[in-house]
């Protein structure tokens, strides 16, 4: 885990400097080695300041800061044959194990010709990834279908670059920095950006299939999912509030014989400590609550807008809990994090998926939960990674797994939304929950957002009150002392 940046200047002058300049502004995202590469050249160091002193002289450049989570996690870049290469993420299940890091599994599948081989990476590797390659005049960026690792690009007149953070791009004057689509490659040269798709999510025609075979086939997709992610690891914390989602995690995470540790966290007095509590029990599972006040909130929410690179209010109310999920983690000693991100899109849990049924029936609905799953890196995924790699923790998410993305979103609505006024939702997974013996207090629990439950949205519109603003107001005001852009 770490960062992954890469840069090309259209003038034709040397841009190590400025690569160097990128990993300064990540370094919070890898702290344990850091490397620079040209074309025909990679270095690694144990500090950037060591990279600095190097004579690198190229328009081309790749950097990486290491977060060193695994025995194989190896400094990067490295050198492949007649490129260097750069990968973040993980291959899923790990090549090799417990030897090769995945930085070499790609290496070796680019071979010679890293534009001809970069498109079979995301035909045919499972994983949450991007990457990038150094040839003479020419990067090569890409990332994987679903995008839950993050990837930027920005040009102007002087520079094209991808940084893991956009705040990378916005130190070299890059201010328009958008998301690296997904399931795409990037040539990236002195003329600019060349896009090209390569695998891309599409709507899968409707399945005849009852209830239970459904629930059954479900089960089986996650458990194997579970197994995937979790094959290099002996033990695991997983984000459990003790809903349908965290639950499902959990014991699958235990049924592929890890030792789990549920984590919890939210403001002081909060009621669903006490679910949270009989449902880690249930499951005969440990659990960890850590509890917070204002004045955490208030330093928190500092410290997320700066992660998250927006003023966005909800996304600002969910970063946090997911800040202290990985702060608690690590301070554990954990530093892989299970969450149940993408149930709710694949599965119809958003309570606005009621009122488009109401409003315009069943096929509108489908369409509007087939467009969540494919803007899910944008509107979730990239937040909630940023935030964890703050803390060294990587996050890891069961149901964002090419096999359950396609099964689920073949499945009829009805085994999801039993119609507009369905209070419960997610229909198909609580029946698996049950099959996978959740207790039905905990498979049958109505959804209520994470934001909620922890206290942070009803805390911070108090603070925000306290200062005479809305919440909008308090959390752009707040961006504001942050960024100056």
């Amino acid at each position: 885990m770490g960062a992954l940046v890469a840069a090309v200047n259209r003038k034709g002058e040397n841009v190590v400097p400025t690569v160097v300049s990128m990993l300064q502004e990540l370094k919070h995202r890898g702290k344990d080695s850091h490397g620079i590469a040209t074309p025909d050249t990679a270095i690694t160091a144990s500090s950037i300041e060591e990279l600095a002193t190097n004579n690198l002289n190229s328009t081309v450049a790749l950097g990486h800061n290491l977060s060193h989570i695994l025995p194989r996690d190896q400094p990067q870049p490295i050198q492949g044959d007649g490129f260097t290469v750069a990968f973040e993420g993980r291959l899923f299940p790990s090549p090799n194990l417990p030897d090769l890091p995945e930085v070499q599994e790609v290496a070796g599948k680019l071979g010679g010709n890293p534009l001809r081989n970069a498109g079979d990476i995301l035909e045919k590797l499972d994983g949450s990834y991007v990457f990038a390659t150094a040839e003479q005049d020419r990067i090569v960026a890409g990332r994987d279908i679903f995008g839950a690792t993050p990837l930027y690009y920005g040009e102007n007149d002087r520079v094209c670059a991808v940084a893991s953070e956009r705040k990378a791009l916005w130190k070299m004057g890059l201010k328009d920095a958008k998301s690296f689509p997904p399931g795409q490659l990037a040539v990236i040269n002195s003329h600019g950006f060349a896009f090209y798709s390569v695998k891309k999510l599409r709507m899968p025609p409707k399945e005849k299939v009852d209830m239970e075979t459904a629930a059954r086939a479900l089960q089986i997709l996650l458990l194997e999912s579970t197994r995937k992610r979790v094959s290099d690891l002996e033990a695991v914390t997983v984000a459990f509030s003790g809903g349908v989602d965290s639950s499902v995690v959990a014991v699958l995470a235990e049924t592929v014989g890890l030792d789990v540790q549920l984590l919890s966290v939210g403001l002081e007095n909060q009621p669903e400590v006490i679910f949270t509590e009989q449902a880690a029990e249930a499951l005969g599972l440990p659990l960890h609550i850590q509890t917070y006040t204002d004045d955490d909130l208030e330093e928190t929410l500092t410290k997320v807008l700066w992660l998250i690179e927006e003023p966005h209010t909800v996304n600002a109310c969910i970063a946090v809990p997911f800040f202290w999920l990985a702060e608690t983690a690590a301070k554990l000693g954990y530093q892989v994090l299970l969450a149940g991100q993408g149930a709710d899109e694949l599965f119809g849990g958003y309570q606005r998926y009621l009122t488009e049924y109401a409003h315009s029936g069943a096929e509108a609905v489908e369409q509007k939960m087939f467009y969540d799953v494919e803007n899910a890196y944008s509107a979730n995924f990239q937040r909630d990674n940023q935030v964890c790699s703050y803390h060294g923790v990587e996050l890891r998410l069961p149901f964002i797994d090419g096999h359950v993305v396609d099964f689920a979103l073949r499945l009829p609505l009805r085994l999801k939304i039993g119609s507009a006024e369905d209070r419960l939702r997610k229909r198909v997974l609580r029946r698996a929950a049950r099959n996978l013996e959740v207790p039905g207090f905990m498979a049958d629990k109505p959804k209520k957002a994470v934001q909620y439950t922890t206290g942070v949205t009803k805390a911070l519109q108090r603070l925000a009150k306290n200062e005479g603003l809305t919440l909008r107001e308090y959390v752009e005001k707040a961006f504001s002392n942050v960024y100056t852009r």
